[in-house]
């Protein structure tokens, strides 16, 4: 169990509910058994088609996905919003419960701010108190699509696009103070996701509006830390439903482009017009040498920020495939960023988290364990039922004990959702932080 923090420092954030090694290893015994029968007869498996499952292992167990600070309280629509128990009162607790979702899964070290919705009054004490949770800072997220108490200018005609130089560098210098605040709190990067765009034609001038957000980006990337990196997400509509600037990824692509070397395009796996095949768009960002990270969430009719995995599986497990096949030819010098980004407006945020979690894993697996050799054979000589057999073959085989081995390599639990439920963490909360409520991001 984490050291208790100072009380003079850190807003309580009750120790005694934290997840304790002994609580997964009485979780694990219930399921040991169950877990090394499936492993046994996965592994022979494997070694049948020429694999090493503890190699494969191995690799899972480095996988590491951001948690975002927002989707650790109950989400909501324009409809309305159904609060959950237990939910963190303020950026403090939010820390506690992605620290349990860490030590349940051990590949979700990193919490990804949103500013200014989780800014923290005190930076450093923030990060003394993730440090003892052990968990760091990812990429922080800047928000110029919502005008914000205090504000002098509004972005309802649109932030970096704006004809008004005023809210233009109103927009710039809402970047750059997000920079310093992930600076004090040791992140790296910076994403940049703009509702900029037009309602109806005519409203705005397509090309000068993008001419703005170029150099608009270009400012804040020359104020940006030398070690630090600009992720530039695109999304097709909403709020803007006519014409988005950013509306997809050759338009981000274009913007990297002429931004810098640090610049590079984010793909939010809902961002995305009806059948758009989103693992092509990948396997283009890997060859442009501009894939930055990922924002995984599922969706069956918009950006409907479902949990990753629920509607299109096979989809996630083919952009994972792309991911491993240029891992392994050499094409992806280093991994993206991997975040999260749901809502959570019906499930318990933490489960949906824990869930979506072993999902990834589950899907990273399946993508290592596609028999290259063979694949790459049956493309070369135009056998197509083979090749999509090949995939197949690794889609559908049941790798969850491979997975919970990795977790349990990292200490995590082989059943996480099981053993979160066990600890009864979220009754615990629920007692602790009762008399307060939570207060959700304005767009909740």
């Amino acid at each position: 169990m984490c050291a208790a923090p100072r009380r003079p420092v850190f807003p309580p954030y009750f120790p005694d509910a934290m997840i304790t090694p002994d609580t997964i290893d009485a979780s694990n015994r219930a399921c040991d058994e169950a877990w090394r029968s499936d492993y046994a007869h996965l592994d022979e498996q494997l070694r049948r088609r020429g694999l090493d499952p503890d190699a494969v292992v191995e690799q899972a167990a480095a996988f590491e996905v951001a948690v975002p600070s927002w989707a650790l309280g109950t989400g909501g629509t324009r409809f309305g919003r159904f609060p959950g128990r237990g939910e963190p009162r303020d950026v403090f607790e939010k820390m506690q419960d992605v620290s349990v979702v860490q030590r349940l899964t051990g590949a979700a070290s990193r919490i990804s701010l949103h500013i200014p919705w989780d800014e923290p009054d005190d930076p450093q004490a923030l990060r003394e108190q993730a440090a003892a949770l052990g968990v760091a800072f990812d990429a922080v997220n800047s928000n110029t699509f919502q005008d914000q108490a205090g504000q002098v200018s509004s972005y309802k005609f649109g932030s970096f696009q704006h004809t008004d130089l005023a809210v233009r560098k109103q927009a710039v210098a809402h970047n750059l103070h997000a920079i310093d605040v992930g600076a004090a709190l040791g992140s790296k990067a910076l994403t940049i996701w703009l509702g900029d765009g037009a309602n109806y034609p005519g409203q705005t001038h397509l090309r000068k509006a993008w001419e703005r957000v170029r150099d608009c980006l270009a400012e804040v990337y020359e104020a940006m830390p030398l070690d630090w990196n600009l992720f530039i997400e695109h999304k097709p509509f909403e709020p803007a439903f006519y014409a988005t600037v950013v509306a997809d990824w050759g338009s981000s692509l274009m913007l990297a482009r002429e931004t810098g070397e640090r610049a590079s395009c984010l793909v939010d796996l809902g961002h995305h017009l009806p059948n758009v095949n989103v693992e092509q768009v990948v396997a283009r960002l890997i060859t442009a040498g501009r894939l930055g990270g990922f924002h995984f969430n599922d969706a069956k009719y918009g950006d409907d920020d479902l949990t990753a995995g629920s509607i299109k599986p096979y989809q996630l497990f083919l952009v994972f495939n792309e991911l491993a096949d240029a891992l392994a030819d050499g094409a992806l010098p280093a991994n993206p960023s991997y975040m999260i980004d749901q809502s959570h407006n019906v499930k318990d945020p933490i489960e949906a988290l824990l869930q979506t979690v072993d999902r990834l894993q589950k899907s990273w697996v399946r993508a290592l364990i596609v028999r290259r050799d063979a694949l790459a054979h049956y493309q070369e000589t135009n056998d197509v039922l083979m090749a999509e057999e090949t995939l197949r073959e690794a889609y559908e085989t049941d790798v969850s004990a491979l997975a919970a081995a990795a977790r349990k390599r990292l200490g995590g639990a082989i059943d996480p959702v099981a053993a979160f439920r066990t600890s009864r963490y979220r009754e615990q909360v629920a007692e602790a932080r009762a008399g307060a409520a939570y207060v959700p991001p304005q767009s909740l």
